[in-house]
């Protein structure tokens, strides 16, 4: 792919998405509001926007990935932002995890300046995004998507295009939904070994060898015995997603009453000033549960 591409957004997985293009041979123009965070991208060869309106009247295409809907709108609407360079045959793709909504309104918005737009958040946290592991969870234009895969490939180990917009930023919020509500469990159950006189680790070799053996347990369970949670997927950034996973029940008349118990988990650990650390913290809320400081 001969296109320079343009990333808007280097948070944690931002960075290490961003990296990766550069380490397989695409020019890469990034942007991030505190600009200074672009300096490591630099070292590996991207060149800086001072603004996203700069970073999309130099590329082609531009990748958003941001940290919620507010953030999302306000990067393509306001001033200096998206729509004001965004023309036609130019492609943008938002792979921030927002709600349906939001995506519509950012969609509607390029498409009526004559650019592509595809939804494309991803599924899976900092790790996975630095070795390129990445799930893309795409919708909207196909033929943008088709021209993106290159960058996709590299980024992620599998792509899927889900038809119209909304179903991916959908897909999204019910992924995240049930990673929630499962980790929500797997601490209930730790903290009742640990109550109980058990050793939390003989739990984890246990349910390594059963049913419900999973990747999920595997990664996090080692930090919730240690009480470790260095940020590979923030806590706060977590609620977001069971917050708007409950307002697409709520459209969709879905009783969920799971979610809505794990979701008062996480507002728990947010008051107790668990929100930048990863969203396995969400453990001491459970530990904890009469704590608010």
């Amino acid at each position: 792919m001969e296109e320079e591409i343009g990333f808007l957004g280097m948070g944690i997985m931002g960075k290490a998405m961003a990296v990766n293009l550069l380490r397989h041979g695409f020019k890469v123009t990034v942007w991030n509001r505190t600009l200074s965070k672009c300096d490591e991208l630099v070292d590996h060869g991207a060149s800086v926007g001072k603004t996203p309106a700069e970073v999309v009247k130099k590329c082609k295409y531009t990748i958003a990935i941001l940290a919620d809907p507010t953030v999302a709108l306000s990067v393509v609407f306001d001033k200096n932002g998206v729509l004001e360079q965004i023309s036609s045959g130019k492609g943008y793709i938002d792979m921030s995890t927002v709600d349906f909504h939001t995506s519509s309104r950012i969609s509607e918005a390029i498409i009526s300046k004559g650019g592509y737009f595809l939804e494309a958040p991803v599924s899976g946290s900092k790790k996975p995004a630095e070795d390129g592991q990445l799930v893309m969870l795409a919708a909207g234009e196909k033929a943008l998507y088709d021209k993106i895969l290159p960058a996709f490939d590299v980024m992620g180990k599998k792509s899927f295009f889900l038809g119209q917009i909304g179903n991916g930023a959908k897909t999204k919020l019910v992924v995240n939904m049930i990673m929630g509500s499962v980790l929500n469990a797997f601490s209930e159950g730790l903290t009742l070994a640990d109550k109980s006189g058990l050793d939390p680790q003989t739990l984890l070799d246990v349910l390594d060898l059963g049913g419900t053996a999973s990747p999920l347990f595997r990664m996090k369970g080692p930090a919730m015995i240690q009480k470790s949670y260095p940020p590979q997927f923030p806590l706060k950034h977590q609620q977001k997603d069971m917050r708007l996973a409950l307002a697409l029940g709520d459209e969709n008349a879905v009783s969920m009453p799971v979610a809505a118990a794990a979701n008062e988990a996480f507002k728990k650990a947010r008051s107790m000033g668990l929100g930048d650390l990863d969203f396995a913290a969400v453990h001491e809320a459970v530990k904890f549960p009469g704590s608010s400081s």
